[in-house]
């Protein structure tokens, strides 16, 4: 069960439209950017003090957190400046009348509609869900409980465990099944067995949430609250068999693959069999198993438990999943857990954006097409790539001058990195919605017959060749991501504008910005986790054990760094989680820099803004990670989130680079300074 490798963790929907223009196409007005404003800047700190703070200390004084965010910083405003340009394109489809029916107009603007028809949904209450709902109370035995929770998956649920179609590890040309654990209301195991006060606190609260939403299906406050107890209690035991995050980090321990008659026997009271009939599995004896004790566990609970508290758990499930389909009451309590409680966020976002998302996350290319018509330009695809081609090469350099690597196994990195394939902008082959049917009147049923659109989708590809050419993100996303198993680098449009890139910026700016991304996303090759996989992208140990040893060793002092920082009150970064993010980070910017310095501006003097080339690439850094985060927000990072806190991304790795207590003169009296025998170099 392998993880895409973002660069932030949770993927941001926007627009490709200039930062430094008034939504309105051609006719835009255009204003001259001061990439690096010292306006922005708090200079009575020292830089080697805290360069966060000394790149962007006025900036978070004057913006603070909105009440509908729980972060505020370059990535939001970036989104938040583009959402308004994808609004108007769902406005328009919306208002168009007799739009082709399958068109991508139809479907977007129909979609969109029935999300903002408000009127429509209060109306209808919870009786799109009824169906539903009669369907589970009349589940008889384990097997009606078994084909119940198949069923919901292929219309794209996902109760109790997690079940999709991708490559194999070990044979990446092969797609198989993968199952994995889930099934919880909170976002992992550490919010049920941790007891510090704010976990305590988000626990108490989720107690109270489960019979709260019951209530508002229907049931007595009495029944309510008993019925919230067992169902709390079987996610509890759902919780004690599943892995950490940290123990999830490792794709070795979650490559676990067993023929039908193997998980059978090693995971009694669950009929593989069935499963694979209601998942609509044919011609597959093979799977992988990612956490083979909670389906242990999940087996043994399915005689354990009585039936009444399953139907019961499924209930719940199916309610708290479509609350933001139904009428407000429930989407308000959901918010007020999930948004208020768990994040700090005060105020809900408004329901457009909520809709916005919604659409781009289940039929977003669709939403692509029409977005990418409008306000994609083929010419940051040409300058990305000539950055890419700066970047590879710097990385290939440096790989042949690490004094820790043997030569053997430097061919097989550089063959490695030589193999990346690159994906900028946007798909060369749109999916086809052709079977989706998307009506004018009903949310809940677009939003389940896109869910099992995209169910069907996945299963198509059993069978096939696997396609290299997919997408994991729209285009519309400001993110980007490596994927092992394709051994890729992916930049959608929606990131492709400042503060991470500009055609009008120079050097500095960019390769401080989008070129430090593109390293952080080819260092995640080499990352603690990525550099099992090869250059195919097969789970493969490539490495020598003598080479494997100095590689832990120097990513430990990495862990260690961080483990040692403050993200909150008293409350340490956990290094371990984030190692793989970390890595990529120190590697991003290394690497950057390098690629930088071969530029002309990078082997010049001259200053812009008062400011050297490097001091413009470094500050470039620290304003990408700009960024006020509410403390129920760090809160909720800390225990689910494998990257750092903003300020201890923009401050930890440079800390660690010669290059840049030289730009800044860091003296050893300075508060961020390391002896060069502690300064992390791993890529």
């Amino acid at each position: 069960m392998k993880v895409k490798h973002v660069l932030l963790a949770s993927a941001a929907c926007a627009t490709l439209v200039s930062f430094n223009a008034v939504a309105g196409g051609k006719n835009a007005t255009v204003k001259k950017t001061k990439f690096i404003d010292p306006a922005n800047m708090d200079l009575s700190v020292r830089p080697g003090d805290n360069f966060f703070q000394y790149a962007n200390g006025a900036w978070l004084k004057t913006n603070p957190i909105p009440g509908d965010q729980t972060r505020w910083g370059s990535f939001n405003i970036l989104a938040e400046n583009n959402l308004k340009a994808l609004h108007g394109i769902l406005d328009e489809a919306a208002a168009v009348k007799n739009a082709k029916p399958g068109s991508a107009v139809q479907k977007v603007g129909d979609y969109y509609r029935t999300g903002m028809d408000s009127i429509a949904i209060e109306k209808a209450g919870i009786a799109p869900l009824k169906p539903h709902l009669a369907r589970i109370e009349a589940i008889k035995d384990v097997k009606g409980l078994i084909d119940e929770i198949t069923y919901e998956h292929t219309i794209g649920l996902s109760p109790l465990f997690s079940f999709g179609i991708s490559p194999d590890d070990k044979n990446v040309v092969k797609e198989i099944c993968q199952f994995g654990q889930a099934g919880l209301g909170m976002p992992g195991r550490e919010y049920y067995t941790d007891n510090d006060p704010r976990t305590t606190k988000v626990r108490e609260a989720y107690k109270l949430y489960i019979p709260k939403m019951l209530q508002l299906a229907g049931v007595d406050k009495a029944t309510a609250e008993k019925d919230a107890a067992e169902i709390y209690a079987l996610e509890n035991t759902l919780a004690l068999a599943s892995l950490t995050r940290v123990e999830m980090r490792d794709p070795i321990r979650l490559y676990n693959k067993y023929d039908l008659k193997a998980i059978e026997a090693l995971t009694p009271g669950l009929n593989w069999h069935q499963l694979f009939a209601g998942l609509k599995v044919k011609g597959e004896d093979s799977l992988i198993v990612a956490m083979p004790e909670f389906f242990k566990a999940v087996g043994a609970q399915l005689s354990a438990t009585p039936l009444a508290t399953w139907k019961k758990y499924l209930k719940f499930t199916m309610i708290n999943t479509m609350a933001s389909y139904l009428p407000s009451n429930f989407d308000k309590a959901r918010f007020d857990f999930y948004g208020t409680t768990m994040r700090g966020q005060k105020v809900q976002s408004p329901r457009w954006k909520r809709v916005l998302h919604e659409v781009d996350g289940s039929i977003g290319d669709l939403l692509g097409q029409l977005y990418v018509q409008k306000y994609f330009k083929p010419e940051a695809k040409k300058r990305m790539m000539v950055m890419l081609d700066n970047l590879q090469a710097a990385y290939s350099e440096r790989i042949q001058t690490l004094e820790w690597m043997s030569p053997d196994t430097k061919k097989l990195a550089a063959k490695k990195l030589n193999a990346i394939m690159r994906k900028i902008g946007y798909p060369d082959k749109w999916r086809d919605y052709s079977k989706l049917n998307i009506v004018s009147n009903d949310y809940i049923k677009n939003a389940l017959a896109s869910g099992e659109w995209g169910y069907n989708y996945e299963m198509s590809k059993l069978g096939k060749p696997v396609d290299k050419m997919e997408w994991g993100m729209t285009p519309p996303t400001v993110n980007a991501y490596y994927n092992p198993a394709f051994n890729e680098i992916v930049f959608p449009a929606g990131i492709l504008q400042f503060p991470f890139f500009d055609e009008q910026a120079d050097d500095a700016i960019n390769y401080g910005g989008i070129g430090a991304v593109i390293g952080h996303e080819i260092t995640h090759g080499f990352d603690d986790q990525g550099r099992l996989y090869d250059a195919e992208g097969n789970l493969n140990n490539w490495w020598s054990s003598e080479d494997s040893a100095h590689f832990m060793d120097k990513a430990e002092m990495v862990v260690d760094q961080f483990n040692k920082m403050i993200v909150y009150d008293t409350c340490h970064a956990n290094g371990q989680l984030t190692e793989g993010e970390n890595l990529a980070d120190l590697g991003g910017i290394n690497i950057a820099y390098e690629a930088f310095k071969k530029t002309k501006q990078g082997q010049s003097n001259e200053k812009i803004d008062g400011f050297t080339p490097d001091q413009r690439f470094f500050l470039s850094w620290a304003q990408v990670w700009r960024a006020n985060t509410t403390t129920e927000e760090l809160a909720n990072r800390l225990k689910t989130d494998p990257h750092s806190a903003s300020e201890l991304r923009s401050n930890v790795p440079v800390s660690n680079v010669e290059a840049w207590y030289k730009a800044f003169d860091i003296k050893p009296t300075d508060k961020m300074y390391r002896p060069a025998n502690q300064r992390a170099r791993v890529w």
